[in-house]
């Protein structure tokens, strides 16, 4: 079935967009979507980050894969001062108007390690770490750690299985698989379906 001009009307407009990507170093083998905003952040190889994402102050590993419309890290306020609002720091915020200077880190880092999946519309609270290989079903709401190779969903997120059995996530945390040059990763990925046979071949 030929397909409706609008079809690609529309697929063109939407990757035409814009970025807004502001102190950033991203590999040149990553990809960032249009329509996303992107400040202070570093992106390692392979990784894709989807359509009209927002990240701040975050460090991503190499292999991640992200939908469109994730929120990771921000700004942090003063939930143990008098008030909340930014007027009160040093910090430049959207307010003309400052009653006082006082020093705040607003800037926490948040960590996204290597070969991570985040789904569609997840929310990633500032200063949380995703260990490797960690899978986060889409529309969570991920305000704690995860551990490497677990697969979390909901909000708030909460754990719904390991990927793989113990010994094999120790084994894969051990090889490091996505520091591998390109060549060498060629050669692997023969076996990349069958992760007991890929550790079995690295092994040897």
């Amino acid at each position: 079935m030929k397909l409706p001009i609008e079809y690609y009307l529309s697929k063109a407009i939407k990757k035409i967009r814009l970025r807004a990507i502001k102190n950033c170093q991203i590999h040149k083998t990553s990809k960032v979507c249009a329509g996303s905003h992107l400040v202070n952040v570093s992106i390692d190889k392979y990784s894709d980050i989807g359509y009209d994402c927002t990240i701040i102050n975050s460090k991503i590993g190499a292999f991640c894969s992200f939908a469109s419309n994730i929120t990771i890290g921000g700004a942090s306020h003063t939930i143990d001062w008098v008030s909340t609002s930014p007027v009160f720091n040093e910090n430049r915020d959207h307010l003309k108007k400052k009653f006082s200077y006082h020093k705040f880190n607003c800037s926490i880092q948040t960590n996204i390690g290597n070969d991570v999946w985040i789904g569609d519309k997840s929310l990633i609270k500032t200063g949380v770490n995703i260990g490797n290989g960690s899978v986060i079903g889409m529309g969570s709401i991920v305000t704690k750690n995860i551990p490497p190779y677990e697969i979390w969903a909901g909000n708030p997120a909460k754990l719904i299985r390991k990927r793989f059995k113990d010994d094999i996530i120790t084994e894969l945390e051990k090889i490091k698989w996505w520091e591998f040059d390109d060549k060498t990763i060629e050669i692997f990925s023969e076996t990349f379906s069958n992760v007991e046979e890929f550790i079995k071949r690295f092994r040897k």
